[in-house]
């Protein structure tokens, strides 16, 4: 059974918790950079091993010291908690949270 998306209120309320995130297209983005594509490397190896275990995977990439990120629970056609709970981790894995 697909979760159930988020109303676009809920989804407004969430993004005042979330500094960086902004709503585009659909989806939860997010643009970062860091010194350089190691540590660009490093926080999405982080972010791969989080993803594997919440069994949510974003949609992003990495370009040296960039990495774009976009959030979106496909089976539900929108957002949905899983988004949340990634972009929350991520907060964490950049010592944001």
């Amino acid at each position: 059974m697909a979760e159930e998306r988020l109303s676009d209120e809920k989804v407004q309320e969430a993004l005042q918790g979330l500094p960086g995130w902004e709503l585009r297209d659909g989806r939860l983005v997010r643009s970062l950079r860091f010194r350089d594509f190691q540590e660009a490397f490093g926080f999405m190896a982080r972010m791969a091993l989080y993803s594997e275990a919440a069994n949510h995977h974003p949609e992003w990439s990495n370009v040296w010291n960039r990495v774009e990120i976009g959030l979106r629970t496909h089976d539900a056609g929108g957002l949905t908690e899983r988004d949340l709970a990634w972009a929350r981790a991520c907060a964490r894995a950049l010592g944001e949270a």
